[in-house]
Formats: C-alpha cells, structure tokens, sequence
C-alpha cells in the first residue's frame, strides 16, 4: 500500500468528518470521483464503508460497495496505463483476490462484512458477500469469521443470509470455528440463542453436534454446564409456579416454519398481552366449536352405528382424554386472564413466559443433539483449530522443570529423562545410557488434564434430570463414565448436593453395589464425599447457618439409609470412616449454627419478656371497673369483654412460653446430632408462640380500645383498628418467609437444594 501523502490525509480528514457528521452524498460523491478514496480514515483503521455499515446505512453501503467494485474490475493493462474491464470475479465462483478493497481490514482484521455480520444485518451481508463469496471466510486477528460472529452475536437472518452464500466447497465446518476450536453451535448454545440453534443443527447435523474445541468440549457440554436454563434448575413461587403451568409456549420451528412466523405482526409490550389473551380465547373457541361439530357429526352417525354395532370403548376414552384437555386448556385461559386483570399482568408474566420457552426449548436442543449423536462420543478428545492442521513438531529443548526432574531421576535410578511435547500430548522419554534403551510413556499429569467429565457427569453435579435421565435412556452405558478423580456419577450427585438426581437414581435402580463400591482416586466412597464440607454454599438459606447444618445432617442420612448397612464402616486411605469425616467437617457450621441460635434467642426472648409484662398488666385491668353492689365487671355480658379477657390470657400463656423456650435454647448443648431435631424444633416452638402471643396482645387492645371510643368510632371502628395493626401486620409478613421455611425444614425428610426467601 502506498504511504500516505498530504494530499490523501486531507482527504481522508474530510471523509471522516463527512461520516462522522453523517453527510454521506459528499461521501458517495468523494467515491464516485476518485477510485482511491477507500483507504482507512481513522486511526483504529476503518474506513468509510466501515463506519457506513456501523451507522446501519443500507442505501449508502450499497452504493459504495457497487462503486468500489467497479473500481476494483479495473486495473492497467501490461502494455499501457489503460484501465479495461475485468469482470472474471462477478462470473466465476465468488473468488476475489487478497488485493481487492474490499478486503480492507481494521486493526482487529475486520472488515465490513465482519461488522455487518456483527450487527445483524442481512440486507448489508447479502450486498458486500453476494459477490465476493471467499469473505464470508476472512479471519480476523482472533481467526473470526463473518459467518462466525453472527452466530455469535445471535443474529440468526444475517447467519442464514451467510449460510445460503457460502461456497459449494464451504459447506463444512472450516467456515464455523474461532482459534480455541469453538463452533457456531458452541457460541449459539453458550449465548442462549436456541432459534439460531436450532436452525444450526437442522443445516449441520453431526457435523457441528459431535464437535470438540481445543478443551475438549462438545454443545451438550456447555448446555449441561448451564443448569439455569432446565425446569429443573428453577425455582418460582407459588403462583409464579402456577402461572408457569399455565403457559403454553411453542416448540421451535424448522426452517421453513420459522420463515412463516417471522411475517406475524409485533405489537408494544402494552398491548402484546391483550393480543395473547385474544388469541388463546380465539383458539379455545375454535376448539369447542370443533368438537361441536364433531359432536352434531356423530349424533347423525349414532343411530344407524348403534342399530347393528356398539360403540368402541378406545374411541370413547379418546373422546373424553380431548375433553379433557380442552378442560384444562380453558381453566388455564381463564388464570392467565385473572392474573392480568389483577394487575400482575405483562411484565411479570413475559418473564414467566421468556423462562419456560428457555426450559421448552433447551430440552428441545438437547434431544436433537442427543439424536445427531449416533454413538456416545462425549469423551475426553481435544478439539480442532480453524487453521489447517500441521504436523506435530517435536520440541527437542526441555524446560527448566523437566531438566530438574531429570536431574533427580538420574540420581535415583541412573537414568536420565527427558520431556517432550508433541502439541498438547504430553509423553515422557527414559534413556538408559549405560544399556541404550529408550522407553516411552504418556505423561499421566498430562493424561489427568487432557481428561474431560462427559456431559452427564456435569449435568449430575449442576443437578438438571432432565439431561441426566435423557442421556441414560439414550446411552445407558454412561452410567460408568468417571472424571479426573475416578468419581462417578453417584459419587459427583451426592457430593454436589443434588437431591433430585439422586431420587432420579434411586428410580431407576442405578444405585447397584457395583456403583456404590466405587471409590475415587483418596479412597472415598459415596458416604465419605457426602460427609465432607462442600466447597460452596449447597443449601442456599441466607444466614441460618443452623439449618445450613440441620440439611448436612438430613442430607448425610438420606444418602446412608439408601446404601446398604456394610458401606457405614469403610476407611479412606486416610483411615477414615464417613462418620469421623462428617464430625471434623462440620465443626465450624456447628458453631456457627450456635452462634446463630443465641443471637436469634436473644432478640426473640426480649420480644417475649415484653409481650408477658403487657399481658401481664392487661389481665389485671377490668375495662368499664367493677360493679359496686356484685363486685363484677361492668361489661360481663358485652362480646368486647369476653374477647379482651381470653385474648389477654392467651398472650400471657403464649408469651411465657415462647420465653422459657428461648431460654431453653439459650441453656441447650450443641452437638452435632441436636441440630438436627431438637434445637430447629425448639426454634420453631418459640417462634410460634411468640407469633401467637403478638397477635393476642393486639387483639386484647383493640377490644379494650373498643370500649373508649365505641360511640364514636360506630361503624369505622374495623378500619381504624386495622389500620392501626398495619405495622405488627408488615412486621409478620416479613418474618413469614423464614418461619414457613423453618416449618417446611423441621418436617421435611429429604432437603432440597434451593430455597426463596
């Protein structure tokens, strides 16, 4: 390329400031009257095409790339400086030379394909790669193809515009990976761009769903690496949950489908529920209207089907399994219609909606890569490069630690050796000099690192069953996959504290002696792993470190009590039983748990030792006095009285008694086994009477209230006293959460993983 001289930087100055300011007929006009004008006009080195295609400028980037080709189809003959046409490059197969403007990259190697590709737009991919097909597969500085970042930016029509582009030739996968050997279904799948996925594994197949990058994982990898896209790795509320039953979500399309959805009209998030709720009620009546129909239809038939034959039992069943779900379908319509005019309405049931077509659609994808895989080739092989591949050159110079190794060995045995590296495989050279033997074995830490965990061992540790039990009825030789440390997957379920994969085992009757005799690379079997701490926090309960420990206890139980009894007493290399382990772990949860205890006892058994003092000083006042003839209270008839008298009573009782129980807990011993019933479940009576008692204590003041200003207050004394319990009544909202968790923890027999505060 030329250097530039004052007369072109100036130029280039102006093309800037026209682009910059959007003046892009003093632009088009610049092109039109110097071909040269296309060179690099800011310093991160784009040009004004580029700067066109970032603006999203469809009209002027056609435009220019037409100019550019013009000027490139002309170039000076050997015998004179007279420019003739060359039009080789529009009638042939796309290719277009290395030289051509339109190969003109930035300082990151992206050229305008690469940033219309980026953005997404189809219109601007189609007019620069029509043709000059051979840039769909230019590379940039991190071997980034066009066609590579749409996928990986999601642009699904600008990826099909690419697709139907390609070359015959580049049909393959050559066009469809970066450097570190990720494929577009790698980047689709990592990105959550099931659409695009989808269209993926329809137009590649095995081609893309059984590929490795460079750390050797494949698209199901990632997709079981990603456990917050499964119903399974979810969790919603009550009626968040029902709202989620409720919804109806449809299955990803083919290609010609999707083309057909793409053309149904988009309305503002304001009006997009109303159209739902229009659209399900007009399915539901067309449904009814159909079996209507079909009903009168049959009703002709009847007679002259009953004269000589009965009815068939099968099509009855049928017939009422359609009822049925037209049942369930129009209660359904009618929730969703409740919630919406309740005002939970459009955004809280377009995330509903956006999470369930997530869960919908990646058991979707990941039934079509289970499909596309004929065998269960999930193992540990590394990945390719984009690069063609070379041939394995041996690195002769070993590195300092190699060196001190060998060093060490030929000390101990006389023997020196070498490490050498053929890529990524490690193997380690032994030379005897004395005999002139050389050995050679494959490096074993390399061998522990090159070794990949197959997706249903990382779809076990994050706990979806959906992939877990999909991959087992596909392949059920993948029950013995084992990891790095020789783990397997009842090993990896139990030690990630994954409740509903281990009752998915348990089902199937996966749990055999042979799977529970396993041990991993330290001797540790099934019970050993669950009785060691977990490296992160399993059972998600912010700041009760008392229960966090009661779960490890529940935990620990449930896995033993489904191993058979000869698994308690086995040692680890260590010499350890799983019960020695579990005591030494949990020392630290335990006292923290107590710590937790005191604190929660403290603040509580001060509440309580109030409500007692008021209770205490309510029962001992009459309201309205005593009469002086009977010595009996004044309003001993009067429904007020007797609700203030047993109100009173009842908070003193409740109060003393959360008090005393608090105290308890104060006074209590803390063992491991204590946190597992006896210190949750005096927790949970204390609170309970404390709640109780509050309550009480103001009822016991509305009614003795009632009495001062019941002729004034007359009908708007419910709505005063309601008010004037709104804080108590925000205040036990608050704590609800926690207590109906404490509830559900006490009395629940199998913990589970994830809980909403």
């Amino acid at each position: 390329m030329e250097e530039p001289t004052p007369s072109t930087s100036m130029k280039a100055v102006n093309l800037f400031k026209w682009a910059k300011g959007s003046q892009w007929d003093k632009v088009v006009d610049r092109y039109r009257l110097n071909p040269k004008t296309h060179t690099m006009i800011t310093r991160s080195g784009d040009t004004a095409l580029h700067i066109a295609v970032l603006d999203r400028k469809e009209d002027v980037v056609e435009v220019l790339v037409r100019l550019i080709d013009e000027a490139a189809a002309k170039k000076p003959t050997e015998k004179g400086n007279v420019l003739e046409s060359d039009d080789s490059e529009v009638e042939g197969e796309g290719r277009t030379p290395k030289d051509h403007p339109l190969w003109l990259a930035n300082e990151r190697g992206n050229t305008p394909l690469h940033l219309a590709a980026s953005i997404g737009n189809a219109r601007m991919c189609n007019c620069i790669a029509r043709k000059h097909k051979d840039l769909v597969g230019a590379r940039n500085n991190v071997s980034e193809t066009p066609f590579f970042l749409a996928a990986l930016h999601g642009k699904k029509d600008a990826f099909l515009s690419l697709h139907n582009i390609l070359p015959v030739n580049g049909k393959g996968d050559e066009y469809c990976r970066n450097k570190n050997g990720e494929t577009i279904l790698h980047c689709a799948i990592a990105g959550e761009y099931f659409d695009l996925a989808n269209q993926i594994t329809d137009l590649y197949g095995e081609i893309l769903t059984s590929s490795f990058d460079e750390e050797g994982r494949t698209p199901l990898h990632l997709l079981a690496s990603k456990p917050a896209l499964f119903k399974s790795g979810s969790h919603l509320g009550f009626f968040n949950r029902i709202i989620y039953h409720c919804m109806s979500v449809k299955k990803l399309g083919g290609i010609k489908e999707d083309a057909t959805s793409n053309d149904a009209k988009k309305y503002p998030i304001n009006y997009q529920t109303c159209m739902n709720l229009w659209n399900m009620l007009t399915i539901q009546c067309l449904q009814f209207q159909s079996i209507d129909k079909r009903g009168n239809s049959e009703k002709g038939q009847s007679t002259s089907e009953n004269q000589g034959t009965s009815r068939n039992p099968l099509k009855d069943l049928e017939d009422g399994r359609s009822n049925s779900s037209q049942n369930k379908g129009f209660i359904k319509f009618l929730y969703i219609a409740m919630m919406v005019v309740l005002g939970i309405g459009a955004r809280e049931i377009k995330k509903i909606r956006e999470m369930k077509e997530k869960h919908e659609w990646a058991v979707q994808i990941m039934e079509k890569l289970l499909e596309c895989a004929s065998t269960y080739e999930f193992g540990y092989s590394k990945g390719t490069q984009p690069e063609t591949k070379q041939e394995d050159d041996i690195t002769t110079a070993p590195t300092e630690e190699n060196e001190e190794k060998g060093q060490k060995d030929q000390k101990a045995d006389g023997k020196r050796v070498f490490t050498f590296n053929i890529k990524d495989k490690g193997f380690v050279f032994d030379v005897d000099f004395s005999k002139g033997e050389v050995s050679i074995a494959r490096d074993e830490g390399e061998k522990q690192k090159g070794q990949k965990e197959t997706p249903i061992l990382i779809a076990a540790k994050n706990g979806i069953t959906e992939m877990v039990e999909a991959i087992l009825d596909s392949s059920p030789v993948t029950i013995h996959d084992r990891n790095s440390s020789d783990k397997n997957i009842v090993m990896l379920t139990a030690e990630n504290r994954q409740p509903k994969v281990y009752e998915l085992l348990l089902k199937k009757e996966i749990l055999t002696e042979t799977m529970c005799d396993t041990v991993d690379n330290e001797g540790n079997n099934v019970l050993h792993l669950v009785a060691m701490t977990p490296k992160h926090q399993s059972w998600i309960i912010p700041g009760a470190a008392a229960l966090q420990m009661q779960w490890e206890i529940k935990w620990f139980k449930f896995v033993r009590n489904s191993l058979p009894t000869n698994y308690f007493i086995r040692y680890n290399k260590e010499g350890k039983t799983a019960e020695e382990i579990f005591g030494e772990s949990h020392q630290e949860l335990a006292s923290k748990g107590g710590e937790w205890l005191n604190t929660i006892s403290n603040s509580c058994s001060v509440v309580a030792t109030l409500v007692a003092g008021v209770s205490f000083a309510t029962i001992a006042t009459t309201p309205g006095g005593i009469k002086e003839d009977s010595s009996k209270p004044t309003f001993e008839r009067h429904p007020g009285y007797l609700l203030y008298a047993v109100s009173s009573l009842i908070a003193l009782v409740f109060s003393v008694t959360s008090m005393v129980t608090f105290l308890a807990i104060l006074t209590a011993r803390r063992k491991i086994e204590d946190f597992e019933r006896r210190l949750p479940r005096k927790l949970l009576l204390g609170l309970t009477c404390l709640f109780i008692s509050i309550g009480a204590m103001l009822v016991c003041f509305c009614g003795a209230h009632f009495f001062l200003l019941k002729d004034v207050l007359e009908g708007n004394a419910f709505t005063v006293y309601a008010l004037a319990c709104l804080p108590v009544t925000i205040f036990a909202v608050a704590q609800f959460p926690f207590y109906f968790l404490l509830l559900w923890s006490t009395f629940q027999t199998v913990p589970q993983r994830h809980f909403t505060l």
